[in-house]
């Protein structure tokens, strides 16, 4: 049986690699530098505290960021990702610790001095500048000279696909363009990391989707690092090469989108990253095939066949997706003795392509289950209010201890 520590985050070995579906990751995932001892990160934050006052945003943070990395920093609001955003952008000053970009040591260096630049979640465009005026600010504030900067400028709105707009006013242009105006201000002056604090939060959900998808496409196209600060797990999920989950100024887990989802490494993690139905128990054995939980609201037992080293009477959670749930319609069978349930209907919602179910057994805990919509049809097999049958495999559990 595989043993994985996860609390320190890490997952098995035959992990699969992360969703990011419909691109060319900028970074070799196939060589996985996080992995490799030797490998050199780009930006390197060791030990790094920020106080104000007596209250403590960010708590003794080590991070490892390799170059051409999408990384995201996801937590809900108040847990320190923008202040540590900050921190490497040049907006605030470490009370301890130490932060490296490239090799060099960032303590005493201004913003301006920073091989970084930031794109804020409010755009903070220039109103009565055109679009390529917003786009050259920075480069005239450098004093290039003018035949570089309408070079550059040229080229940044062609890799956002905004040549056609280029005398517009910031008014005259949708929120999704817009957006990428102040990504093409960011990226014109050819930082090596640019952070990105919120980047989508201003953009409805639809137009959200389509320009995550621009993004990771202009990152792979330019070959930069990107850090980006959000507290949208869906939008974490389809950005990143990895994810560092941040909860009260701490890192309590890094991973690639798929090892963060499928192997959480505690409660916190599990039940912020989507849905998740979490079971307390007691461990009864282990054998050489599962590690077996005794769940008094189930009244029944859990098998799961992988988790940390554990010991008999330990007591624990096993944390199961709704997904990894079978629902079908009660028939009176004798339930397996193990991983399975019985309950009714109290719960339902259409999603279109999925199903989403609320199970309510007798002594009133609620699973909540999710099957794919796979054909046409306006009638559902299992509806409100019909007894119903739940089961998982081995597989389908993560065993956490805290």
């Amino acid at each position: 049986m595989q043993q994985t520590d996860q609390a320190a985050g890490a997952a098995p070995a035959h992990a699969p690699g992360p969703a990011s579906a419909g691109r060319r990751p900028a970074v070799d995932l196939s060589e996985e530098p996080w992995r490799d001892p030797s490998a050199t990160p780009f930006i390197d934050i060791r030990g790094v505290t920020k106080k104000f006052g007596d209250f403590v945003a960010v708590d003794d943070v080590d991070l490892q960021i390799y170059g051409k990395e999408l990384f995201c920093l996801l937590g809900a609001s108040g847990c320190g990702k923008s202040t540590l955003l900050r921190m490497l952008a040049g907006f605030e000053q470490p009370t301890s610790g130490q932060i490296l970009i490239d090799g060099v040591d960032m303590a005493g260096i201004p913003p301006y001095d920073r091989p970084v630049n930031m794109m804020f979640q409010s755009y903070a465009l220039f109103p009565h500048m055109t679009v390529e005026g917003n786009v050259a600010f920075g480069l005239k504030q450098e004093g290039l000279a003018r035949g570089e900067i309408r070079d550059r400028v040229a080229q940044a709105l062609e890799l956002v696909q905004l040549t056609a707009f280029a005398k517009r006013k910031p008014h005259q242009l949708s929120g999704g363009q817009r957006q990428r105006v102040a990504l093409a201000r960011s990226l014109v002056k050819r930082p090596k990391v640019l952070l990105l604090d919120e980047p989508l939060g201003a953009l409805d959900k639809k137009l959200r989707e389509q320009t995550q998808f621009e993004l990771m496409n202009i990152q792979d196209e330019v070959g930069i690092t990107f850090v980006v600060v959000t507290h949208d797990q869906e939008e974490a999920m389809t950005l990143s090469t990895r994810i560092a989950v941040m909860n009260q100024g701490r890192i309590v887990q890094v991973g690639t989108p798929s090892e963060i989802y499928e192997f959480p490494g505690t409660r916190y993690v599990a039940d912020f990253i989507g849905s998740i139905n979490l079971f307390e128990g007691r461990v009864l054995r282990e054998d050489d095939e599962a590690i077996v939980v005794a769940c008094p609201e189930l009244e029944a037992e859990l098998r799961v066949d992988q988790g940390p080293s554990v010991h008999d009477g330990q007591k624990v959670w096993v944390a199961i997706r709704p997904e990894k749930i079978a629902l079908r319609p009660d028939e009176g069978q004798a339930l397996p003795p193990a991983n399975a349930a019985r309950g009714i209907v109290s719960g339902l919602g259409y999603l279109g392509s999925e199903t989403i179910y609320r199970v309510s057994l007798d002594n009133g805990r609620v699973i909540e289950a999710t099957m794919p919509n796979l054909t046409r049809s306006a009638r559902r097999s299992v509806d409100w209010d019909d007894p119903v049958t739940l089961a998982w495999d081995t597989a389908a559990g993560v065993l956490l201890t805290s």
